[in-house]
């Protein structure tokens, strides 16, 4: 059984299934994305206006290689908590871990994607996880497409004037296959973390 924040901020046992989310995320409007990374962390918070999907921030949070990690976990998890403050989403979707073969760069992203997640879990919000192919075949339909094929899909169905930062994009997309999903009750629903 998986554990997860409630909106009061303190550990329950999860009451939906992974198929069964619950009325919290069902009835999300504004979903917020998260593509972490430690040099640059993807934010994107969507607007779900009826059936219309609106892209109402996003951003790329960076942080230089000459800042050291503890400095950068530091304005990852202050720069998450900024957006939750002024855009105020309902639920959260972060990108699933990725298999990686360097152990020392799956800590290190595992470390970014913790500041990012104690932000949104502070802030109570339900956390819910899509893997990376998964949101690539929802977007672009192939799942080992690149990031620009992501962030050229993610303007067109957006309608946004520039294509958005990959990593913005990548946000985007995430806040968009979740929405999707929500509507869809034959699919499998994101996994709640």
């Amino acid at each position: 059984m998986q554990d997860r924040v409630s909106r009061k901020g303190t550990a329950g046992a999860a009451s939906g299934s992974a198929i069964d989310p619950p009325p919290v995320a069902q009835a999300a409007r504004t979903i917020l994305g998260v593509d972490p990374s430690l040099r640059g962390t993807g934010l994107g918070v969507l607007y779900l206006d009826g059936n219309r999907p609106q892209a109402r921030h996003f951003v790329v949070v960076k942080c230089p290689a000459s800042w050291p990690r503890s400095r950068c976990l530091a304005r990852i998890g202050e720069a998450t908590r900024d957006i939750i403050r002024d855009w105020q989403p309902e639920v959260c979707v972060v990108e699933g871990l990725f298999y990686a073969q360097n152990l020392q760069t799956a800590l290190i992203m595992g470390e970014a994607r913790g500041a990012c997640l104690a932000a949104v879990a502070a802030a109570g919000l339900d956390i819910y996880e899509l893997a990376p192919r998964r949101v690539k075949q929802a977007i672009v339909g192939y799942g080992a497409a690149g990031k620009d094929a992501v962030a050229r899909m993610v303007q067109r169905m957006l309608d946004l004037d520039e294509i958005p930062p990959d990593d913005a994009a990548d946000a985007l997309a995430l806040a968009l296959v979740f929405a999707q999903e929500q509507k869809r009750l034959h699919l499998a629903a994101p996994k709640r973390i």
